[in-house]
């Protein structure tokens, strides 16, 4: 089963709003055998509306479209269905009162949001329970369209509880399976070479996709068209495969990022990490605390930006720091047991280095980065070499400080 999500609105177009609807509706449609084929912005003019809309209704069964339902002369979308689905606005009591009830103590009720409760004709009518503009469901034949706020709670909802069971209760849908490996040590096109035979022999309803991020690959398998059963052993087969080729690379079997993996690892083995950071910033610590219970296992970080940071929070040595500079593999050490006393954790993870563009020389350039990763009296480093720009610098220096971590982790 196809789906296709028409996004209204300017602001999209010109990056003043950035469309995190269309991610979220993509992942949760996935999950219950909905593949979206498409995703098309459009702007708040109508006859783009209704082409974009023309075009999907033709290609698959399902288009969901969000934005451009509020009270205000530019969200003009309710107007445009109409045209489109040749029916008028009629007043609607039922959303009224609903729209009461979400206004009330709120926002002074007046003619602009009381014209909320004009509806389509034509259409089952949902009540949004979080926001004050309906939701849209229109039937053309064996197809459908719903219109739904652009706000993200109040889609969210829309989504999870009222349109996500009526699709299912429509259409009869496959099974979809994902299963996400992730693999460091290799570049994508290395990987790819090691991997073709196996890739080549991949079953039919078996698609392997590349998804590469600074300094790992993961590699996402997805089965589709035969029965969940016989989707699972097969995917399990070619995991199997995959551990016999690539051996330690492989370090997980999970679609979850690896500062969740190393969350839930410290957690089992009742660990506590700190991180002392000097050219990624604190990036490290944003990353383990995106992660929902992370104060089970996290402590805090130091920002040791300046060499006076370092000397004085972590008890890096000053002559470490004059013989051998801070980006160094003897300054992350100190950093790293500095960071385990001064916090009192079992585990540290430590970068020190030049994220550019400037600040570089020829014995250490721009994108030279020491990285260092310890567990009680264990420390593992890492040089990280080749500039890619300030960002991916930063970036592939957090993930390789993750990934040293899990190596001593496991």
């Amino acid at each position: 089963m196809f789906a296709e999500i028409i996004t209204i609105g300017d602001e999209l177009l010109i990056g003043q709003v950035i469309d995190t609807n269309s991610a979220w509706i993509g992942k949760e449609l996935n999950k219950v055998g909905i593949e979206i084929t498409r995703v098309t912005s459009v702007r708040d003019r109508s006859e783009e509306i209704k082409d974009a809309i023309d075009f999907s209704m033709k290609r698959v069964d399902i288009v969901l479209v969000t934005g451009g339902l509020g009270p205000t002369k530019d969200d003009i979308t309710k107007q445009t269905l109409c045209e489109y689905f040749h029916t008028k606005l009629v007043f609607s009591e039922k959303v009224f009162e609903n729209l009461k009830k979400i206004l009330s103590d709120r926002i002074p009720l007046n003619k602009l949001n009381k014209s909320q409760a004009m509806v389509p004709e034509n259409s089952t009518i949902i009540n949004n329970k979080v926001g004050s503009a309906p939701i849209t469901w229109f039937e053309q034949g064996q197809k459908v369209l719903v219109s739904m706020p652009g706000v993200p709670q109040e889609m969210t909802s829309a989504m999870s509880n009222e349109i996500i069971p009526r699709l299912l209760k429509k259409f009869e849908v496959e099974a979809i399976i994902h299963k996400t490996f992730t693999v460091k040590n290799y570049p994508e096109s290395v990987l790819a070479e090691k991997l073709e035979s196996w890739e080549d022999g991949l079953p039919e309803f078996i698609k392997l996709a590349y998804l590469p991020k600074p300094g790992m690959v993961r590699l996402r398998l997805t089965g589709r068209g035969v029965r969940k059963q016989i989707l699972e052993d097969a995917i399990a087969e070619q995991g199997t495969k995959l551990k016999e080729i690539l051996g330690s690379n492989l370090f997980d079997e999970y679609d979850q990022p690896i500062e969740a993996v190393i969350g839930n690892i410290l957690r089992d083995k009742g660990l506590l990490v700190a991180t002392a950071e000097s050219c990624t910033g604190g990036l490290i610590a944003s990353k383990l605390t995106s992660i929902p219970g992370c104060s089970d296992y996290y402590k805090g970080s130091i920002v040791a930006y300046s060499n006076e940071i370092k000397m004085s929070f972590l008890n890096v040595s000053s002559s470490t720091l004059e013989t051998e500079g801070a980006v160094s593999e003897k300054t992350v050490i100190e950093m790293a047991k500095g960071a385990m006393n001064a916090l009192k954790t079992d585990c540290a993870m430590v970068t020190s280095g030049i994220a550019g563009p400037g600040g570089g020389t020829p014995e250490k350039p721009v994108g030279t980065v020491w990285i260092a990763a310890a567990c009680h009296d264990k420390i593992i480093t890492l040089k990280q070499e080749s500039d890619r720009g300030r960002e991916l610098n930063i970036e592939r220096a957090c993930n390789n400080a993750l990934l040293l971590l899990l190596k001593l982790l496991k």
